[in-house]
């Protein structure tokens, strides 16, 4: 692995993978003063192609690296230490607003690339989480995304919702498929995040962004309000609660391209889960409402690749008119038996998107195992074409 550059002062050390987090051996008031700065962390992370910087009080700064942690033997880092980096990227009033909520949640940009902030309290004290975003916006074609996306993002109204646990590559994708309506339609497009990850200049579409917390209070206010400032495409950096989620729907049926997130890891279960937001007495009508409107559910994870990357794998349920029916009806176990066999409409189930980076020998099939929902059946699968 190759070793970061360090900037002058800065103790040197190594990075080695992490399989269990350190115990502190030492009090805090006995560790070396001399420590980098953030922005001399965070410009490690962004040159060496890490995705995290992990910071705390009474820990070393650690990384991640294509899903694993990476320890340095730099200073254990104090209260006094902490506070520093927290002054260079965040305002008095929301230092403030952390050490009363123990909680906070924003961005930065350094002049090199732009990071997600998460804060917390924990029995050491506080700590914080980068999340560094790359200041490139891939293409579809870059990412090597199943064309359905860039025939979904030509759609003029609808719900598109992109899914899948955290970093799995959610932002990174919704942002590709933004880019190509940025870059071939001309339309309004307006973004709703908590906080606003990749940027975009506007092209042939006017782009605005706005940040929960800095340009507005509530998801749901903005999305009620963006119905207001003539949109054609919306997107939704994340759908917490049923009030957003009706709104989306409103929006999605009243004319507008509509796309949210979602934490779930298949995409019959975000239907499941989307439905879930609702009482029982209700659910009729947001079946109806959900058949018509929706268009796709774009459900993604990441694996190791044999050449030590990621790759991209998916679970793709477009809403043919079979579907449709199905999912006014509620029978959901149809609609997932409908996917395997619709690979022309653009569907694909995980096991068979994990079976062509089989195929294409860019990942190994005991990791593919770990990670699909159906293990057994992948397993099968894999016997029936002498892969195991």
């Amino acid at each position: 692995m190759s070793q970061p550059i360090f900037p002058p002062g800065f103790p040197s050390g190594t990075l080695t993978p992490v399989r269990h987090a350190a115990r502190v051996e030492e009090p805090i008031s006995s560790l070396p003063e001399r420590t980098p700065s953030l922005e001399q962390i965070v410009r490690i992370a962004h040159e060496q192609g890490h995705s995290d910087v992990h910071l705390g009080v009474g820990e070393a700064p650690r990384y991640r690296d294509r899903g694993e942690m990476l320890s340095t033997d730099w200073p254990l880092s104090t209260h006094q230490v902490f506070q520093g980096w927290l002054r260079e990227i965040l305002s008095p009033q929301q230092i403030d607003d952390f050490n009363r909520s123990k909680e906070f949640d924003g961005s930065h940009a350094f002049p090199f690339v732009r990071v997600r902030i998460n804060l917390l309290d924990s029995l050491r004290g506080p700590a914080m989480v980068l999340r560094l975003i790359p200041q490139t916006i891939l293409t579809l074609e870059q990412l090597q995304l199943p064309k359905v996306l860039q025939d979904l993002s030509s759609k003029p109204k609808g719900l598109v919702l992109v899914t899948g646990p955290t970093g799995s590559g959610k932002s990174t994708t919704l942002a590709a498929m933004i880019d190509w309506i940025n870059r071939h339609q001309k339309r309004h497009i307006l973004t709703i995040e908590d906080p606003v990850e990749f940027v975009h200049s506007s092209q042939q579409s006017l782009i605005r962004h706005r940040e929960l917390g800095i340009h507005t209070l509530k998801f749901h206010n903005a999305l009620k309000a963006a119905l207001r400032e003539d949109p054609d495409v919306i997107l939704v950096g994340e759908i917490r609660d049923r009030e957003t989620l009706s709104t989306a729907l409103e929006a999605s049926q009243t004319g507008h391209l509509v796309f949210g997130t979602l934490h779930t890891n298949s995409a019959v279960k975000t239907v499941e889960r989307v439905l879930g937001l609702f009482a029982p007495e209700d659910q009729e009508s947001v079946r109806r409402s959900l058949s018509e409107s929706l268009l796709g559910v774009i459900s993604q994870g990441l694996i190791r690749t044999t050449d030590g990357k990621r790759a991209a794998y998916h679970d793709i349920l477009i809403n043919s008119e079979a579907c449709k029916d199905y999912i006014q009806r509620g029978a959901l176990d149809e609609v997932e038996e409908i996917m395997e066999r619709s690979g022309f409409d653009g569907m694909i189930t995980t096991n068979q998107s994990l079976l062509k980076l089989l195929e294409n020998d860019r990942i190994e099939a005991s990791d593919a195992l770990a990670v699909s929902p159906r293990p057994n059946e992948l397993d099968q699968a894999l016997r029936g074409r002498g892969g195991v």
